[in-house]
């Protein structure tokens, strides 16, 4: 008779600068799309988990915001969230783009002294121009000769059975984490806040969405309809008038927009209403950055 494999769990911090697709490669992972995604830098504020569970093994994969030199508060928070991830990791999956250079050594310092396994992720090859990819894995490899190194499109799924089937080898035996039914550690309210928010980043420009923050208010699930309401704040009177747009057509579009993925993720029709309110300077300020769980 052969002998019961031994269940695995673990945490998989997915570390790296903005922009980089720890976000594409967590919904990737996933199978569903959990974590916002937009082309701007500094989507992500949250630490977010994905939990994958299957009978031999249990991934708690962490999404991170993007490793900055914070400027404000808000930034100062999200630092926070990608320093816990160092801390608590089983593997860590540095990543960076194709196109990215040695720029920020001091992040993948934090990874190897971190003590956890690290696989260092070049992601964007789908981007990749000639024999970009191997030439990007000899000048990390020549920089860092003791890094594993797996290149990979996050966008396209290509190579990421490979990451996958290393991350199992790497992963601890140990207990599940969380039930075998949650896929992920947030609330159905934040999950709801953060697709509103990332209409905001694809529909709006400059710093309109780095000011922009978003609340449920209400959540009534009903037998055959959510109804959600959000309220949506700005720093000044002037970002309401933006975000509100003429006749209200902007505010409109984010919130058909939002419906829609909220209904996908669901599996529900919903009913979607937002408010839009400003909340002065709210990125520097202690109190109010607690009242938005940072």
């Amino acid at each position: 008779m052969e002998a019961k494999k031994p269940f695995k769990a673990g945490f998989v911090n997915i570390i790296g600068r903005p922009n980089v697709g720890k976000s594409t490669l967590l919904n990737a992972f996933m199978g569903e799309k959990i974590a916002i995604t937009s082309s701007k830098a500094q989507t992500t504020r949250h630490r977010m988990f994905g939990i994958l569970t299957d009978p031999d093994y249990q991934i708690v994969f962490s999404d991170t915001p993007g490793a900055i030199d914070p400027a404000y508060k808000l930034q100062e928070k999200m630092m926070g969230f990608v320093r816990s991830a160092f801390e608590d990791a089983d593997v860590i999956l540095l990543m960076v783009a194709l196109e990215d250079k040695n720029d920020h050594p001091e992040v993948i310092e934090m990874a190897l002294q971190a003590g956890a396994p690290v696989l260092f992720l070049i992601n964007k090859t789908d981007l990749e121009k000639g024999s970009q990819t191997l030439d990007k894995t000899n000048y990390w490899k020549e920089l860092y000769p003791d890094l594993e190194i797996i290149t990979l499109s996050a966008l396209d799924k290509k190579n990421t059975d490979t990451l996958f089937n290393r991350i199992l080898d790497l992963l601890p035996e140990h207990p599940a984490y969380f039930p075998e039914d949650e896929m992920t550690d947030k609330s159905e309210r934040f999950i709801c806040s953060e697709i509103i928010r990332e209409k905001i980043f694809l529909n709006y420009k400059q710093e309109i969405p780095y000011s922009t923050e978003v609340a449920v208010i209400s959540f009534k699930e009903e037998k055959d309809i959510i109804r959600i309401e959000a309220e949506i704040y700005v720093e000044r009177d002037s970002q309401k008038g933006i975000i509100i747009g003429k006749k209200a057509e902007a505010i409109k579009r984010v919130g058909t927009q939002a419906r829609k993925d909220m209904e996908a993720f669901f599996g529900k029709k919903i009913h979607l209403e937002t408010f839009v309110k400003v909340e002065k300077d709210w990125r520097k300020d202690e109190r109010k950055l607690k009242k938005f769980g940072y």
